[in-house]
């Protein structure tokens, strides 16, 4: 089998569609206090042009300590452009926030706004965590900007758990070129005299690939698939939204019962849980299959990277869920680097050391059994308990309500996922017997909404084409 090692450079970048680069130095940054003091004092030291495009700039102490950087940065002469995503900031962020920096020299633009030419819009987010600065310096992962990634030391609260990366050399010049194309699809190109240099060969040092994920190019779930077709040792895995679909499930099934060591961080509690839902549905069979599953015990785990076969590594602003792979603007990089996995292996184990295992359920008298289609359930332990038990059933959901403890049981997966839907499909039966404007309206709205779109997406085309024809 041809190791992973020596696929990267070749394989993947096809594949992912990547932009590769050598010669550039890396600095791993965990959370949001070790993080952005670098982008801040990055932004302090610009002195030609300063990109920011973040999914998420909050309106709050920490968004504001951005927003000062900015505007001094602005008023030395340097040109600073801001890109938000409009859904993102919708309720976190109020129009006098970008107000302010617009008044004081900064560009800012907010991606996908609503329209009435386009009533699917709203599908497509930019959710991209970017910073470049001078293009000698560029930084992506999975933080937003905001209090929850800063925590509140006083009073105990810790911050999201998130990863980043800091990198130097000629990979910036693709990071520019990703953020000069997600500038231009909120508006205009960069301004003259912002135009971005290619990237110089590198010689020695990191190699990286950026994966510049857009609408409907699948780009980095390609890559997702090889890596766990080809992986021959270990794949560890880092998800804050994991809703994988069945093909991506079971290439990590296929891994693991081929004995690789897979193993998926994710949250404990869930900032949204239906997601958090979701993502357990996906428990059995990758138990089943040996994966190792572990929930984070702090407050949010919000961080999205993989390492594998101790020399390869990604971080970045996907998760591993269809918003990701599919409709959004996504920026991640992959990197070929021993020292760099080693690190980022020895946080996993960190983490692991904060997290309880889930593990399947042995039979009622203690002894260790296959549970049966009739026996579901699995149970979360310590995060040293080793034992991997095999399943029968693949889960079709799992609870919302269950305490998180040390050692929890939970009963069968799809019950609260299927009551809720129930539930959900006999309120919408009451409201249309008894309320039948409440529904009504809501359609008729969405339907002038779409029919509108499609009017104007016609008319579009058709001056489109008869400008096309006039021209000689």
């Amino acid at each position: 089998m041809v190791p992973l090692e020596a696929l990267s450079a070749h394989a993947f970048c096809r594949v992912a569609d990547a932009q590769q680069s050598a010669g550039n130095r890396v600095r791993l940054l965990r959370d949001g206090p070790e993080t952005f003091p670098a982008w801040l004092e990055a932004i302090g030291r610009a002195r030609r042009h300063v990109h920011l495009e973040n999914y998420i700039i909050q309106e709050d102490a920490t968004g504001q300590s951005f927003a000062d950087a900015l505007i001094a940065a602005a008023k030395r002469g340097v040109a600073c452009q801001v890109l938000y995503d409009w859904l993102g900031c919708l309720t976190r962020t109020k129009p006098r926030f970008w107000t302010a920096l617009r008044e004081a020299g900064v560009q800012v633009r907010g991606y996908n706004p609503p329209g009435l030419d386009n009533p699917f819009r709203w599908i497509s987010r930019d959710h991209r965590k970017v910073l470049c600065v001078d293009g000698d310096i560029a930084f992506t992962g999975g933080l937003c900007i905001g209090h929850d990634w800063v925590g509140d030391p006083a009073a105990k609260i810790p911050p999201w758990r998130d990863t980043a990366i800091q990198i130097a050399g000629p990979a910036v010049a693709h990071i520019e070129a990703a953020f000069a194309d997600s500038w231009e699809a909120a508006g205009a190109k960069l301004p003259r005299g912002e135009d971005l240099p290619a990237a110089p060969e590198g010689e020695g040092g990191v190699e990286i690939s950026v994966i510049a994920g857009k609408p409907n190019s699948m780009r980095l779930y390609r890559l997702e698939q090889l890596v766990a077709e080809i992986v021959q040792e270990s794949l560890w895995l880092t998800d804050g939204y994991f809703v994988a679909t069945t093909g991506y499930v079971k290439a990590l099934t296929a891994a693991a019962r081929a004995g690789v060591d897979v193993r998926l961080l994710v949250p404990g509690s869930s900032n949204w849980p239906l997601v958090g839902a979701l993502s357990q549905s996906a428990y059995r069979p990758l138990l089943q299959a040996g994966v190792r599953v572990f929930e984070w015990n702090g407050p949010m785990l919000h961080a999205k990277t993989a390492v594998a076969d101790g020399c390869w590594t990604r971080i970045g602003s996907s998760n591993s869920n269809l918003a990701s792979w599919v409709s959004n603007r996504e920026l991640d990089v992959t990197i070929k680097d021993d020292a760099l996995a080693a690190q980022m292996m020895a946080m996993y184990q960190e983490d692991i050391a904060n997290s309880t295992e889930v593990v399947l359920k042995t039979g009622r008298t203690g002894v260790k059994k296959p549970a049966t289609v009739d026996e579901p359930s699995y149970t979360r332990s310590s995060a040293t308990t080793r034992g991997r038990f095999l399943s029968g059933a693949i889960g079709l959901g799992s609870t919302l309500t269950a305490s998180f403890s040390q050692h929890r049981t939970l009963g069968a997966g799809e019950f609260f996922v299927i009551l809720g839907g129930g539930g959900l499909l006999l309120l919408l039966a009451v409201l249309a017997a008894f309320l039948p404007r409440l529904i009504a309206w809501p359609i008729a709205v969405l339907a002038a909404w779409f029919a509108v779109g499609f009017f104007l997406h016609a008319w579009k085309l058709r001056e489109s084409d008869r400008k096309a024809a006039e021209k000689p």
